[in-house]
């Protein structure tokens, strides 16, 4: 391990950390309020990671360190339980519950955003020279810190989660937001359709084939809204 890779290494696994918690934290608290108790029995309802890791550990702990060793990036997973009758049962809470954890994963993105942006109109922060996954915003001399590095982290990271979980293909939240859209009945059909644990490997393959050609558009659409009078070649 480098240098580098021991700055980066806690930075990158703290954001990770807290983008996967409050995601899942926020699926828990969202079927919580719906009727469903299963994650807020296991301690999910919270920003704590313990009770998430532990439900995870290979996901949240092991893998991320791994693939940031081997690449550079961090990979992992996490979850919240969820009884399926009670979702079965009503289906537009649960389709609610599935779109929270994206929309935590934003708002993470969009509070790194103010962040970046106060930082700039107080002349602290930049647009930096040169753009990359973990380089989107350095102090006014260019230079990078552990807060221009945990901010450019975090919006990047949780545009990367919010977006990839919006597909609408199984295991992922986009699949079960669908029901938002449909009766009742349509959309009991819906996720008895895609039920069956095959539909779920094949929806990530699908979604990892897919997502690798979108994702270059979506970030630099998130440059663009975050420095729209910048141009990057």
């Amino acid at each position: 391990m480098d240098t580098s890779q021991l700055f980066a290494l806690p930075l990158w696994y703290v954001v990770f950390l807290l983008s996967l918690t409050c995601h899942e934290a926020a699926h828990a608290w969202v079927a919580q309020r719906g009727g469903d108790f299963t994650a807020a029995m296991a301690g999910q309802v919270s920003l704590d990671p313990i009770p998430h890791i532990r439900r995870e550990p290979f996901g949240m702990v092991l893998v991320p360190i791994f693939t940031f060793l081997l690449n550079g990036w961090m990979l992992g997973w996490a979850s919240a339980p969820y009884n399926v009758m009670w979702a079965r049962r009503y289906p537009k809470r649960a389709a609610r519950m599935a779109l929270a954890g994206p929309v935590a994963n934003f708002a993470l993105m969009l509070i790194a955003v103010i962040g970046i942006k106060l930082g700039i109109v107080f002349g602290l922060f930049a647009a930096p020279d040169s753009l990359s996954f973990d380089h989107i915003v350095v102090m006014a001399d260019q230079s990078v810190n552990p807060i221009t590095f945990v901010l450019s982290i975090t919006f990047s990271l949780n545009l990367l989660l919010g977006t990839f979980n919006l597909l609408p293909v199984p295991p992922l939240d986009g699949n079960g937001i669908v029901p938002l859209f449909l009766d009742d009945h349509q959309g009991r059909r819906w996720q008895e359709i895609f039920a069956n644990p095959s539909m779920a490997l094949m929806g990530l393959v699908i979604a990892w084939v897919v997502f690798g050609r979108l994702f270059g558009l979506i970030f630099d659409l998130g440059i663009f809204l975050l420095y729209p009078g910048i141009s990057y070649g």
